[in-house]
């Protein structure tokens, strides 16, 4: 079914010709119609199928035939567990309501509030928050919600499994109890539906393809490899043709760092994506890699959930993450849109409890590779990249202090002079 059979405003139909698409992706044709009833809705999909555009393109269909507010009051409120993710979906609005007299804004850490602030009293329709900023600005009276008529929870499993439940709590608190309230996810853990439970009313539920299962259009790969050797690995990988643009996943920023360094020196054009760069550092980071100016993108799981990068022809978990859904939702930044990818994982022999953990989780056995030019037998290097260095081991250094102190002969006294219990020779 294409679009225009949703009934949606000329302008927003328009806009989305302007991004090239014609058919509904299987979750906007099944959200979009629910939503624009005015229904509470869970939506569970795979990511890289369209979310977005499941909540944005109705949401600004039913604000613009509503009356017209010169007020510019908050009418719709979504929120979203990263600044990256904030700042995407607050784009996705203005270049879907280009044509129509709605006004949308972007409120989060990272970034000084002034800018955000003003916004605000210019007045906004659509507001796009994190959840720590948006409780800041509230509690220092800032925002008002009492024209508020729907809640979006973007990525909602993420922002549970981030630690922002008491938050959610609080800002829910807030907001007019007869509202319309969407829950868009990639899995739908225990936590999310019992928050659903609480905060919606009669939702209707829309599952497409499996719970917590990759995209098909992903092939999945494991590499068995030593700690030491996944930096030259990687590096050789990236000599391989295909390996175009390339998102790398660490667990910690010094590893992310330590990795960067490591590929800079070999000679491949990366940039490193984590919490201690600024906002700046951020934005410019997506954005070369985005427009093609670097081949990696090293980063942390900051970067896994929600954000659309076109073009990501290969997703590396250069560190294997501990929970399978962070695994989903990291492969997830390839073969989006209907596009394939790959999606490769190094996993060294401490790992690979984790990699049964995670097979038994999607119902399937990942193939093991190696790449033939590849060494798999050398030494540690002196100083391994992207790994950090083990820490000594005190109980060693304790026997062989005490072996030395054992072996050492007892000091020498002074002759014809005894000596006290404490050693010291007596006058």
């Amino acid at each position: 079914m294409p679009f225009r059979s949703f009934g949606l405003d000329p302008g927003i139909l328009s806009a989305v010709r302007k991004s090239g698409y014609t058919q509904p992706t299987p979750v906007q044709e099944a959200a979009i119609p629910r939503i624009l009833q005015g229904n509470d809705v869970i939506a569970i999909a795979q990511t890289g199928t369209g979310k977005t555009a499941a909540f944005v393109l109705p949401m600004l269909h039913r604000f613009i035939q509503g009356p017209r507010d010169e007020k510019r009051r908050i009418r719709g409120l979504i929120l979203a567990p990263t600044r990256e993710l904030a700042i995407q979906i607050m784009e996705n609005i203005r270049h879907y309501g280009q044509s129509l007299p709605l006004r949308v804004a972007a409120i989060h850490g990272g970034v000084g509030e002034e800018a955000q602030v003003s916004a605000i009293q210019k007045g906004v329709h659509i507001l796009v928050a994190t959840p720590g900023r948006l409780i800041d600005l509230k509690e220092r009276h800032r925002l008002d919600f009492r024209s508020l008529e729907t809640l979006v929870l973007d990525e909602a499993d993420r922002m549970l499994h981030m630690g922002f439940l008491p938050d959610i709590e609080k800002i829910l608190s807030w907001l007019p109890v007869k509202r319309q309230t969407l829950m868009f996810s990639a899995t739908f853990p225990k936590e999310v539906e019992s928050l659903a439970r609480r905060f919606q009313h009669q939702p209707k539920m829309i599952q497409i393809g499996k719970r917590s299962n990759p995209a098909d259009n992903v092939n999945q790969s494991v590499y068995e490899v030593q700690p030491h050797l996944k930096g030259p690995l990687l590096r050789e990988l990236l000599r391989t043709v295909g390996f175009d643009r390339v998102l790398v996943f660490v667990r910690m920023k010094d590893g992310a760092n330590r990795l960067t360094t490591f590929l800079q020196e070999s000679g491949v054009k990366v940039a490193r994506l984590h919490s201690s760069r600024s906002q700046e550092q951020r934005l410019k980071a997506l954005r070369d890699f985005k427009e093609g100016r670097i081949q990696v993108l090293v980063a942390t799981d900051i970067v896994a959930r929600g954000i659309d990068i076109d073009g990501v022809t290969h997703v590396v978990n250069y560190d294997f993450p501990v929970n399978p859904e962070d695994y989903v939702h990291r492969i997830g930044r390839t073969g989006r849109a209907e596009h394939s990818g790959e999606a490769i994982s190094f996993v060294p022999r401490q790992d690979l409890n984790l990699l049964g953990i995670l097979e038994l989780f999607i119902g399937r056995r990942l193939p093991r590779k190696k790449l033939r030019s590849f060494d798999y037998t050398a030494a540690p290097a002196p100083r391994s990249p992207g790994e950090p260095q083990p820490k000594k081991d005190w109980r060693k250094r304790t026997r062989e202090r005490e072996a030395r102190q054992s072996a050492a002969p007892p000091p020498a006294r002074p002759p014809g002079k005894s000596a006290d219990k404490r050693g010291k020779p007596r006058p």
